[in-house]
């Protein structure tokens, strides 16, 4: 795979504030031994100790991208060639379908589906939440732009009363169909 800059892919990591979120350097590390180039963006509420961003930033050898530059300051990561979002919130989703582009996160994805960049969603949200009609319109919406999802996953416990693994790679598996 070549990248829109002819070396490797560049991907685009968006972690939404979920407490699944601290396993998104497993996500990291499988997109890199798969041939990506990584950046994260994360939204400001992730920042608050959802991940470790020091170990993010060690994988990736970049900073951690949550807020907009000035229009003085330098690109710090090429155009994407896909995006992930994983984890996807409640409230990410219903915002991005809603066009909604207020922070960093949201303005990212709003302009990889205008470009046409493959997007993959790994939504991480509450049966209760997920059952709300504004969120099946947003799901909706948002893959009739192309957007694809993976299995929604609401952290709650599965038939042996455990809590199933947040399914990370399968977010690059998306990337491929």
């Amino acid at each position: 795979m070549i990248g829109q800059s002819g070396g490797k892919p560049f991907l685009y990591v968006v972690v939404c504030a979920a407490g699944i979120a601290s396993g998104v350097t497993g996500l990291v590390t499988a997109a890199q031994e798969r041939g990506w180039d990584v950046g994260v963006i994360a939204t400001p509420v992730a920042m608050n100790g959802f991940f470790d961003a020091d170990a993010v930033e060690a994988l990736t050898g970049r900073p951690i991208r949550s807020a907009w530059r000035s229009p003085a300051d330098p690109r710090p990561f090429p155009p994407p060639d896909a995006v992930v979002v994983a984890p996807a919130t409640f409230n990410t989703v219903n915002k991005w379908a809603a066009g909604i582009a207020d922070t960093l996160a949201l303005g990212t994805l709003s302009e990889a589906c205008g470009l046409g960049v493959p997007v993959a969603v790994l939504p991480c949200v509450a049966e209760a939440l997920a059952a709300h009609p504004a969120y099946q319109d947003s799901l909706i919406r948002l893959r009739g732009m192309g957007v694809r999802f993976g299995e929604p996953y609401s952290g709650g416990p599965g038939p042996d009363g455990r809590r199933p693994a947040f399914p990370w790679e399968s977010a690059l598996d998306l990337l491929g169909r």
